[in-house]
């Protein structure tokens, strides 16, 4: 499936960031996941607020929605966004042991927060590892990946949509 020549490149085929200047101004989303493995022993540190570094999820939240505020200062060719919303979720797992980690990120603008959320989540889950890494250095990350995006001309897109056709 093509999609055309590469946005980023110019004809010389060297990096350039996307003239969006064009692009209508709408509403838009993102929705990102990734998951922390985890021994769960250190899970139950999670649960019951015994981390010896204090509260793991409060501490990567914060480190997750920082993240996806200053996504352009990390991924080159990124545009800087006006984000209007920046949020990160977490549910604990048991089978398997693990935090599962949500971002959503929201925009009103010319171009889209699919980097913004993924970068949230990546933030989030290295915070997690951060915060615990005393008591499992063998966590792991798994299943980063955008799960949803509406607006702008690409239109709506949803990764369950994938596996359906």
């Amino acid at each position: 499936m093509s999609q055309g020549p590469l946005t980023h490149l110019n004809e010389k085929g060297e990096a350039r960031m996307v003239d969006v200047s064009d692009k209508a101004v709408t509403h838009r989303t993102a929705r990102a996941e990734a998951f922390v493995s985890m021994r769960p022993e250190t899970l139950a540190l999670v649960e019951s607020g015994q981390a010896k570094k204090g509260d793991v999820l409060a501490t990567a939240r914060i480190a997750g929605i920082m993240a996806a505020k200053k996504t352009h200062e990390l991924i080159p060719l990124c545009h800087p966004l006006p984000i209007t919303k920046a949020a990160v979720d977490f549910e604990l797992s048991h089978e398997p042991p693990g935090i599962r980690v949500t971002a959503e990120v929201k925009v009103t603008g010319q171009t889209g927060v699919e980097m913004e959320a993924l970068t949230a989540v990546s933030v989030a889950c290295l915070t997690v590892y951060d915060m615990l890494k005393a008591a499992d250095k063998g966590m792991t990350f798994s299943g980063i990946r955008l799960i949803e995006k509406t607006g702008g001309r690409s239109g709506h897109f949803r990764a369950d949509d994938l596996a359906t056709g």
